[in-house]
């Protein structure tokens, strides 16, 4: 890991450690923590970290964003931090300038479209946009008759129904009625898919970062936990689930970082970065399922009761299949396109990276 890279997880962990704390978080009720911590977080320039720094924000690279948002997901992170992330990303890549506070990406699934008409106007349904509720812009991804357009849209001004996910937090349905955005520009060598595998990407550390803190803090109970006068660690049983946990974790995490690393030195979202991006997603959703099942065993019936946090880590990792693609509608394409390269070529890209 580059010296750059340690400097923007280290910053990013005392945030977190100091304001997001899962337990501290998990008894207040009142969601106080919320503003102090996104404070915290815009003033360190974390959640504009993909955005130049002549576009206003922080300059970071792709590696630095990738190893935050992994943070985020050990600490469960119930902002938009990645979204906002995502955004200023999107906004980037024609040459839109961010601007402050929350803002989340318009689609959020590969099945949405939304259309920009003669006179600039955007429409459109989007479902499943994760922190619409929370956000003050949207970065739109839009198709016309002269291609794809990028858009920064003032919130305020689209139609949003609350909805929650299964980790409880907010996943809206965006609608936009002929919405005039803020600023438009047209992008070149862009489409939604690509979108769909940097979201996917950023999804899959977020999971492999959940399941790291999963398999540390069932460790950790395994540990402290007493029954028939010996700790549960030492039961065959445990232990196998736990060295289960241990390798659905490692896998995720291998998965994610790998995917990361081919965007990061790739100039382009080719075959290769499409195989990497997709597989990680497909495997850190599988992992989500049967990794968020072993941890909540290994704690019994505590682990499913409000008071204790390992439901933060299992109800969003769960959640975070979802977005960006399910693993069933990656599964899917990939096999497409692997048909499409044909047999003789299916080595060749898996031996690619």
């Amino acid at each position: 890991m580059a010296e750059s890279d340690n400097i923007v997880v280290e910053t990013a962990e005392k945030i977190f450690a100091d304001l997001a704390d899962p337990q501290t978080i998990n008894n207040d009720k009142k969601d106080s923590w919320q503003a102090p911590l996104w404070q915290a977080l815009s003033e360190a320039g974390l959640p504009l970290s993909w955005v130049p720094d002549d576009l206003g924000g922080s300059g970071a690279s792709l590696a630095d964003g990738f190893a935050l948002l992994n943070a985020a997901g050990r600490f469960a992170l119930a902002v938009p931090l990645a979204e906002t992330m995502l955004a200023g990303w999107l906004l980037a890549q024609a040459r839109i300038s961010s601007p402050e506070g929350e803002m989340t990406v318009v689609p959020a699934s590969p099945k949405d479209r939304i259309t920009r008409d003669a006179d600039g106007a955007l429409s459109g349904r989007a479902r499943g946009v994760p922190f619409a509720k929370a956000a003050k812009h949207f970065a739109v991804l839009a198709h016309g008759k002269d291609g794809i357009s990028i858009a920064l849209v003032d919130a305020g001004k689209a139609r949003i129904e609350s909805g929650l996910n299964v980790g409880y937090d907010h996943s809206d349905t965006v609608t936009l009625d002929k919405v005039q955005p803020i600023t438009v520009k047209p992008v070149k060598g862009f489409d939604q898919t690509t979108l769909m595998l940097m979201g996917g990407v950023a999804r899959s550390l977020q999971i492999a970062g959940a399941l790291e803190a999963m398999l540390d803090i069932s460790v950790r109970y395994s540990n402290e936990r007493v029954a028939f006068e010996k700790k549960i660690s030492k039961f065959q049983a445990v232990q196998h689930n736990l060295a289960r946990l241990a390798g659905e974790s490692a896998a995720a995490l291998a998965a994610a970082t790998s995917a990361a690393d081919a965007i990061a030195n790739a100039k382009s979202f080719d075959d290769e970065v499409y195989l990497e991006a997709a597989s990680a997603k497909i495997r850190c959703a599988e992992a989500a399922e049967k990794g968020g099942a072993i941890a909540h065993q290994v704690h019994g019936a505590i682990g499913f009761t409000s008071e204790h946090i390992l439901h933060r880590y299992s109800l969003r990792a769960l959640a975070w299949r979802d977005d960006f693609g399910s693993e069933s509608h990656w599964a899917v394409e990939l096999g497409k396109l692997v048909a499409r390269r044909g047999a003789d070529e299916l080595w060749p890209l898996v031996a690619s990276r």
